[in-house]
């Protein structure tokens, strides 16, 4: 054989090796949605749909990443154990939970009805109630307890715990939780800014007003582990992702999600969210 030939075939051969070895051990991505409705199953399905479309736009082989969704917190940080992954998709409050002992950054956020930011409101039936103090003790439903750290030290910035300030009844549907403020079998809901945003549609016999209403939260989306992606890896995964809803088949999806665009972090309101989390402690 000749020369050039033999190093066509090694070439080949090598090649074939490493396709098969990335079909075999594709990269992790942990996604935890605390809360909610979210069915695991579904969710994995879209979130391999868009990490295709994120390997196409990163120009990465097909199947490169695969997902591992949960809704549950604590199984979210199992798989971060786990599974090891270089890069996840969180909520605010898991982020900040584990960012100093996994070497978080946050890399890019998505920016939802022109805002990459949203504000919790606690909303009761109109004139029932008149202040937060007011609903000491008293019912109250909603889908965010999961987290009930970042409800304390985020949302209601260290003022009070919701799990002993508030007899929780824990929701996995808004909607449900809503019906039953609107039938008085409920206290208050807290919602957060999707589930607010989304109450002007909804068929409700009372009047709802909110007694709280937070300061604004910023949305988490892409974090990576420092330790185990270089600087380039964070900016070509983070470029990515950004022209995922510029995709035909990724506009779709961010569509579904409710995404405007997916763009680089807010540093200065994520390093405030930080500074709240520590201040907590």
């Amino acid at each position: 054989m000749k020369p050039n030939s033999l190093l066509q075939l090694n070439g080949l051969i090598l090649g074939a090796v490493l396709s098969l070895h990335a079909a075999a051990d594709p990269e992790p991505i942990v996604v935890c949605y605390p809360g909610g409705p979210v069915n695991e199953a579904d969710a994995n399905t879209a979130m391999e749909a868009m990490l295709r479309v994120i390997e196409k736009a990163g120009e990465w082989p097909a199947h490169r990443f695969n997902s591992f969704f949960t809704a549950d917190p604590a199984q979210c940080k199992t798989l971060m154990t786990q599974k090891k992954p270089a890069f996840a998709i969180t909520s605010l409050g898991l982020f900040l939970e584990q960012r100093e002992p996994l070497s978080l950054d946050a890399i890019v956020q998505p920016r939802m009805k022109g805002a990459t930011s949203e504000r919790y409101h606690l909303m009761v039936q109109k004139g029932h109630y008149s202040s937060v103090a007011s609903l000491q003790g008293k019912l109250v439903g909603g889908t965010v307890f999961e987290e009930p750290d970042f409800l304390q030290k985020i949302v209601f910035k260290g003022t009070l715990a919701p799990t002993t300030f508030f007899h929780l009844a824990p929701s996995r549907q808004a909607i449900k939780a809503l019906r039953s403020l609107d039938k008085g079998e409920l206290d208050a809901v807290l919602l957060n800014g999707q589930q607010f945003d989304a109450l002007p549609s909804l068929p409700l016999k009372s009047s709802l007003e909110a007694v709280f209403t937070s300061d604004v939260v910023p949305l988490m989306g892409l974090i990576a582990n420092r330790n185990l992606s270089s600087a380039e890896d964070r900016t070509h995964f983070a470029k990515a992702l950004e022209a995922m809803c510029l995709d035909s088949e990724g506009k779709k999806l961010c569509e579904l999600f409710g995404i405007d665009a997916f763009v680089a972090v807010d540093k200065g309101a994520i390093d405030a969210a930080i500074a709240l989390w520590k201040k907590g402690h």
